[in-house]
C-alpha cells in the first residue's frame, strides 16, 4: 500500500458534540464541595464549601431534591487525610438552607465605622 493514499485531503466533516449526561442546567443549579452526612437527619446532606478557607460556609439539602452528583478531584491535607470534592446538582425551586459563620458585634459600632469611611469619602472629594 502506498503512503500517499493516507496523505490525501479529504472533505471537512463537522463534529458533532458529544456529552456523557444530559444538560442539567435547565431545571437545577449547581453546588460544589465535600459532602458529609448530616449529624441527625439522615434524609439531608451537609455540603462543606471550600473546607480550608477561613470564610467557610456549608448548604443543607435535603437527598430527594439532588438530581444528580458529579465526582471532582481530590484533596489532601499535610497530614495525608483525603477530602472528596463532588459538585451537586440541585432541583431549582428546593429550599436549601445555607449556614454562614459572623463575629457577633455591636451594631452601633459598625454604623459609626461606616459613617467614618463615609467621611473620608467625602474628604477626598
Amino acid at each position: 500500500m502506498d503512503i500517499k493514499n493516507f496523505l490525501q485531503a479529504y472533505p471537512f466533516h463537522e463534529l458533532a458534540k458529544y456529552s456523557s449526561h444530559p444538560d442539567f442546567s435547565k431545571k437545577n443549579v449547581a453546588f460544589t464541595g465535600s459532602p458529609k452526612k448530616h449529624p441527625y437527619d439522615p434524609k439531608k446532606i451537609i455540603l462543606i464549601s471550600d473546607p480550608f478557607s477561613s470564610n467557610t460556609y456549608f448548604y443543607e439539602f435535603k437527598l430527594v431534591d439532588i438530581t444528580h452528583i458529579e465526582e471532582l478531584s481530590s484533596i489532601v491535607t499535610e497530614k495525608g487525610d483525603n477530602l472528596n470534592l463532588v459538585k451537586i446538582w440541585v432541583k431549582k425551586g428546593s429550599l436549601g438552607i445555607r449556614y454562614e459563620p459572623f463575629i457577633v458585634e455591636d451594631t452601633v459600632s459598625y454604623l459609626r465605622d461606616t459613617e467614618v469611611i463615609f467621611q473620608y469619602e467625602s474628604d477626598e472629594s
